[in-house]
């Protein structure tokens, strides 16, 4: 019986593996040679799966909170305090963000010093570069969401140092604002950046990403000049 049914599987695994060549997408991603590492090594793993689960809270959250300005607040109050597990989904996913800000760049600290930005990894390292700039940019847009005191000044001042930038600092603010100052069409043009267009371009990056770390492999661990 147990042949029979490892045979059924075999069976399945060839017809479909006809039809998409899964097991060599197997293979290469899971079954592959890498050289030794150490812990410094999960950095990239860690901050894959805080992502994870940033998108996973991210998305239960955005059943519940309202882009407005008359309710964004009170939505985000109803989420912690009334809705049931809502302060454990609104606590990952705000303490996920800084999380992500941290691994990101040690991530990338650690490239640095184990020289992984080299020959041939140059345009891994490149993503890599407009992936924290994401973070970023996630972090900025999200700020404001929860609409009180303390995420409005911080937006003023985020804004009035996107302001200096040169020659396009006046356009880039009035773009993020939506006029010249922080109002109601602001909330929703966070939002719709923090939801929509961050999150197409993060994963688009990300696949990129993953798929150069396959194809490049990872660099061993330095040795020391004896």
């Amino acid at each position: 019986m147990a042949n029979r049914k490892e045979t059924r599987s075999a069976r399945v695994g060839d017809w479909v593996d006809e039809r998409s060549g899964w097991r060599l997408a197997w293979s290469t991603v899971f079954i592959r040679k890498i050289p030794k590492v150490n812990w410094l090594y999960t950095l990239g793993s860690a901050t894959l799966f805080v992502l994870v689960i940033q998108v996973v809270t991210g998305v239960l959250l955005t059943f519940y909170y309202v882009p407005e300005p008359a309710q964004a607040h009170a939505s985000v109050r109803y989420i912690t305090h009334e809705l049931s597990f809502g302060w454990l989904i609104r606590g990952l996913h705000h303490f996920g963000a800084s999380a992500m800000v941290i691994l990101t760049i040690a991530h990338m600290l650690r490239v640095v010093l184990y020289g992984a930005y080299k020959y041939p990894r140059e345009i891994t390292w490149l993503t890599g570069v407009m992936l924290l700039l994401l973070v970023f940019s996630f972090g900025f847009t999200g700020y404001l969401l929860p609409w009180d005191q303390r995420a409005y000044w911080a937006s003023v001042v985020g804004t009035q140092i996107a302001e200096v930038t040169p020659f396009i600092g006046s356009w880039l603010k009035t773009v993020m604002l939506g006029g010249e100052e922080i109002s109601a069409l602001t909330l929703p043009r966070f939002y719709g950046a923090h939801v929509w267009a961050l999150p197409a371009i993060l994963l688009s990056l990300v696949g990129i990403h993953l798929y150069l770390v396959v194809r490049n492999g990872i660099t061993s661990i330095p040795k020391k000049d004896e």
